[in-house]
């Protein structure tokens, strides 16, 4: 069996799929691509799995003589793919021997392939969808943006402590005329709602970090995403790749419930400017904690960091539209900065209510059909 394909189009794609191979595993076949030839589509698979994602891409290739499947070392092709000249290559398998040659113009390499069949995952997951996960419930067709801007303005505040495993995805609170994604670490939460598309389902499903981040990465903005949801599992398929995943077990706590209802004081930034600011100031910050103290007069906000043990000090002004009753209160700087750069307008909102509640930030204006909020929980602060 042998295919042509052009050797960038084939690094790209797998570079791509080796991005769901974990670093070390614990069956060493999955260090392993899944590679699928079809002579008669004249298309190539690539498959890579660590038993709880799949990723599959599919790829044209420009001649193909004869079908079949092998596996090869991911590492080891996507080293070779990076450095092959940008021509076509010729790759050649024998599938009783499992010699594997790739031929360029001047010069080859001569690899060894190994038996497809030992490889614990199909290169078809939807196949493996059996009645143990309750069969399929829903399918729904979505645009990648809503996908993408659902992933990208939540994930920061994806939780990482896994004594609560429900916390350490995106939660996608499904709508018949919207999603709601919601994802928080206890310490902040982000609520993003588009309308962009109706699915017309009610449903609730945790998408674990880590297909996210695939999702986020391998996503053109120009494809719709067809969306296939179990129990267990959500799979997404474009016209390029496949990813199944195994959702998060368990309920995402009420999050409804977190976000202030009424936030009296609000306050209006430049949002480059604060976040200029706070980066700068929170230089000399305690990294233990990271306070930093936030003191809201009449159209001025005054920020304050310390840092007892290393005796640095930083304190710097902020023009902003308040008229608000004076309030001193402590934020996070490292929290601050991620909101910041996630908040997407010119201007930006702060909406407080007093030191020991939490602070509600919004753009100024949302884009059509979106709405998003980002909650985030006080410091202590013991004076300014």
């Amino acid at each position: 069996m042998k295919f042509t394909v052009p050797s960038r189009a084939l690094y790209s794609t797998l570079s791509g799929v080796s991005k769901a191979i974990n670093s070390k595993n614990t069956l060493t076949v999955l260090d392993n691509f899944l590679m699928e030839v079809d002579a008669d589509s004249l298309m190539l698979t690539v498959t890579a799995s660590d038993t709880e994602n799949t990723l599959v891409a599919r790829l044209p290739v420009s001649s193909a003589d004869g079908s079949g499947r092998f596996l090869s070392n991911a590492k080891r092709l996507c080293d070779i793919g990076k450095e092959l000249p940008a021509v076509d290559v010729e790759i050649s398998v024998d599938l009783d021997s499992l010699a594997m040659q790739i031929d360029f113009p001047g010069g080859k390499f001569d690899l060894v392939a190994l038996d497809a069949n030992q490889y614990p995952v199909s290169s078809d997951p939807l196949a493996e969808i059996s009645e143990a996960d309750g069969g399929i419930s829903h399918e729904i067709l979505l645009p990648s943006t809503m996908v993408l801007s659902g992933i990208e303005n939540t994930i920061f505040a994806v939780a990482t402590d896994q004594i609560r495993p429900q916390l350490m995805g995106i939660l996608w609170d499904i709508k018949s005329d919207g999603i709601i994604f919601v994802a928080t670490d206890t310490r902040k939460l982000v609520k993003y709602e588009n309308k962009t598309a109706a699915p017309g389902i009610e449903h609730r499903m945790i998408i674990p970090l880590k297909p996210a981040v695939l999702l986020k990465q391998l996503l053109s903005k120009e494809e719709d995403v067809k969306v296939i949801i179990t129990d267990k599992s959500a799979t997404f398929i474009t016209e390029k790749i496949t990813l199944s995943c195994r959702l998060i077990k368990g309920n995402f706590p009420p999050y409804e419930r977190v976000i202030p209802a009424d936030n009296p004081f609000v306050a209006t930034f430049d949002r480059e400017s604060i976040l200029t600011v706070v980066r700068r100031v929170s230089v000399c910050a305690d990294p233990a904690h990271g306070l930093m103290k936030m003191r809201f007069t009449h159209g001025l906000l005054e920020i304050k960091v310390d840092d007892t043990s290393h005796s640095t000090f930083a304190v710097e002004k902020v023009p902003c539209d308040y008229d608000g009753r004076d309030l001193v209160i402590g934020f996070s700087a490292g929290y601050l900065i991620e909101i910041f750069n996630t908040l997407p307008t010119e201007n930006i909102i702060i909406k407080l209510a007093d030191p020991s509640r939490p602070g509600v930030f919004v753009p100024e204006e949302n884009a059509e059909n979106t709405e998003l909020t980002i909650i985030l929980m006080p410091m202590t602060v013991q004076d300014f």
